[in-house]
């Protein structure tokens, strides 16, 4: 039951960062394996620095990358919490 709920979350946020980083690199003139590493790079938040927009709308799609990347990271850290607490057997919440 909870992988149908956070699966199209997840696909959708994975494919969200995907799609802003493909127009990033398209703007900036990236290869097209360099605008994806860059989207999951900036998601992440680790930020080599390796490859930085210049121009201001690459910019704001980039900080949208990063706002992406944090949901991502809350909805993962959300699905652990949750498992980690069935297997531990202190479920209180009752979901019908």
């Amino acid at each position: 039951l909870g992988l149908k709920v956070v699966w199209p979350i997840l696909s959708g946020l994975i494919g969200t960062v995907i799609a802003l980083g493909i127009i990033v690199g398209l703007l900036e003139n990236w290869p097209l394996f360099d605008s994806i590493y860059f989207a999951f790079i900036t998601a992440l938040t680790v930020g080599y620095g390796d490859f930085v927009p210049k121009m201001i709308s690459t910019r704001l799609l980039t900080m949208l990358i990063g706002v992406c990347g944090l949901l991502l990271t809350a909805t993962v850290a959300a699905v652990a919490v949750k498992a980690l607490t069935m297997a531990l057997g202190k479920e209180n919440i009752k979901v019908d």
